[in-house]
């Protein structure tokens, strides 16, 4: 049976994932380097871009984003990134491909 490593939100903290609509040529390297490093850009392709923030901090993240590019423009925020992805088919086919879920294999036992 596989098991799956729980976080517990009030250590770690909540998050939120705020998707934008970004200038379409901007690359995640050049759109993280101009961002302050409290903010986290997950992904950044075909003119969208999602980056993490906490929600205490998501005003700021905004500000941040329209810094870095002043095209951009904040569509949606969530806390999951299923949900932008599932929302934005640009998000959702550039995705970085997911880990697995499966348990390692176990190795053999002594004989």
């Amino acid at each position: 049976m596989g098991f799956h490593i729980m976080t517990v939100k009030s250590k770690r903290g909540r998050r939120r994932y705020i998707a934008f609509r970004v200038s379409p040529g901007l690359a995640m390297p050049e759109l993280s380097q101009r961002m302050p490093r409290q903010f986290r850009v997950i992904q950044c392709a075909g003119g969208m871009a999602i980056v993490r923030c906490s929600p205490e901090t998501a005003d700021g993240c905004a500000a941040a984003v329209r810094r870095a590019d002043p095209s951009s423009e904040a569509v949606r925020t969530s806390g999951t990134l299923r949900t932008l992805r599932s929302r934005y088919r640009v998000l959702r086919e550039n995705a970085p491909p997911r880990p697995s879920r499966k348990a390692p294999p176990k190795p053999p036992g002594p004989r």
